[in-house]
């Protein structure tokens, strides 16, 4: 079943001297279940394809169909709630909110959907996550594989549609590192759950059911 199509999408900045192509003309389709890597160097236009599939932003030109529902023919309001109960985003710097602690921040986006918390859910997540021992503390008191595993429950908690996986092993360690990459793995072959995953590191790439490699805005 395919999940996610991205018909012709473009990204301009700028014009005429100062005009830059991010994206040109990129095509691709994702099926459900799957776990896809976008590599590329810096600047090849892989972060702006994440940020338009998550709608972030809006392309310059193009479709982005999730679940068969071209999410730029939403308003900003319903793309904004689309994006909260679709899209699972982790970023490299895991974006936690300080004051709050492990099962806040995982529950945050329920919160702010105004949706209750299923106990055994959380539970399960939490122990996917190894999580347990650590559910009331604060972002301070864990380690960055901990923050980050923190993010990916934040992530994972709405079973949206797609997980949208910014370098989530940048700001870690190899060890760490292996230990995220691993869990990402484990919650796509254990949830079904859609994973495209942007990394410049070719060896966590390979964990991946499927490469796409940019260069200068296009599939190479």
């Amino acid at each position: 079943m395919e999940i996610l199509k991205v018909e012709n999408l473009t990204k301009v900045y700028g014009k005429d001297s100062t005009k830059v192509v991010a994206l040109d003309n990129v095509t691709f389709s994702v099926q459900k279940g799957e776990f896809v890597a976008i590599v590329g160097a810096s600047g090849s236009g892989k972060s702006t394809l994440l940020h338009l599939i998550g709608g972030v932003d809006r392309p310059t030109s193009g479709k982005v169909y999730i679940e068969g529902k071209n999410i730029f023919d939403f308003d900003d309001d319903k793309l904004a709630i689309f994006r909260r109960r679709q899209i699972g985003l982790i970023y490299q710097f895991y974006n936690l909110i300080p004051i709050l602690n492990v099962v806040e921040n995982i529950t945050l986006p329920l919160a702010l959907d105004n949706r209750k918390v299923d106990s055994d859910t959380l539970n399960e997540l939490l122990k996917l996550l190894g999580l347990q021992n650590r559910k009331n503390h604060l972002p301070n008191e864990l380690s960055g594989g901990q923050q980050q595993r923190t993010s990916i429950g934040r992530a994972l908690i709405t079973n949206p549609a797609l997980i949208l996986a910014d370098e989530p092993t940048g700001n870690l360690d190899t060890k760490a590192s292996d230990e995220i990459v691993a869990l990402l793995k484990k919650s796509n072959k254990d949830l079904n759950q859609t994973i495209i995953m942007i990394t410049h590191n070719m060896e966590i790439a390979k964990f991946a059911d499927r490469i796409i490699k940019l260069e200068d805005g296009k599939i190479v």
